[in-house]
């Protein structure tokens, strides 16, 4: 019973007050072994993995179709990996692999961790705003990040791997899918994602620091984009268990 609730098994929905992602260039060696075995890395020009940092306001987190004022809101923060899944109908799929969730309520830790294999955690999360920068930052998780609100025209972070903020794009999520692998039972869990008016903005990085990056034993990410979403309603699909080989 308690695997038959991890696996998503009903349909989610919230609204995304801002959705603000993070993205990391690594050479795609680096990211090979964060991933299962059912999984591939989507990669950049065959060298660069990406590992990404979303920090999101959720409100009214709750079942699909249940009234509002059952939903409640959350920070969440996921650390995850871009990646592709080949599905036993022969369709590629592009999506994410959760390696570390937290939230700002010890509330959906709980639920979180009977509906998810997210294996989330919580923390403290400070937000504050001073002469056109905001600050979001956690004494106990140890990161910080630093935006610029002032800015017209915006440049790729430098050392980016991308050439444009269209390249950039493909890699800014969240992707369509996340999924999950039990290696005992060989099953893959598919996660759909449903979105509307999904519309990146770039945002101006001034400084960062994310000590779960430092933890991966990553040699040198490079910041690779930035985007942030605004006020988007979206839902998670029931979950798909399909075997894998």
């Amino acid at each position: 019973m308690i695997n038959f609730l991890k696996n998503h098994p009903f349909p989610v929905e919230a609204f995304f007050e801002s959705s603000l992602v993070f993205t990391f260039a690594v050479p795609k060696e680096e990211l090979q072994n964060l991933i299962p075995e059912c999984l591939e890395l989507d990669t950049f020009q065959d060298q660069w993995a990406f590992v990404a940092v979303a920090m999101v306001q959720t409100k009214d987190l709750r079942p699909k179709g249940f009234p509002k004022l059952m939903g409640n809101d959350f920070f969440l923060i996921g650390y995850r990996v871009f990646v592709k899944y080949t599905n036993n109908a022969g369709k590629r799929l592009r999506g994410l692999y959760i390696l570390k969730s937290e939230t700002d309520k010890k509330k959906m830790e709980f639920l979180g961790n009977i509906f998810t294999h997210y294996n989330y955690t919580t923390t403290d999360i400070q937000q504050s705003e001073h002469e056109n920068v905001k600050e979001i930052y956690s004494i106990h998780s140890k990161f910080n990040v630093r935006l610029s609100n002032n800015e017209e025209i915006i440049s790729l972070p430098e050392n980016s791997p991308f050439a444009t903020w269209k390249e950039a794009r493909r890699f800014a999520g969240p992707l369509p899918f996340t999924f999950t692998f039990n290696k005992k039972a060989k099953e893959v869990l598919i996660i759909e994602g449903v979105r509307q008016n999904w519309v990146p903005e770039p945002v101006k990085v001034l400084d960062y620091h994310f000590d779960f990056l430092d933890q991966l034993n990553l040699k040198n990410p490079i910041l690779a984009n930035a985007f942030i979403i605004k006020n988007i309603p979206y839902h998670w699909k029931k979950g798909k268990i399909e075997s894998w080989k």
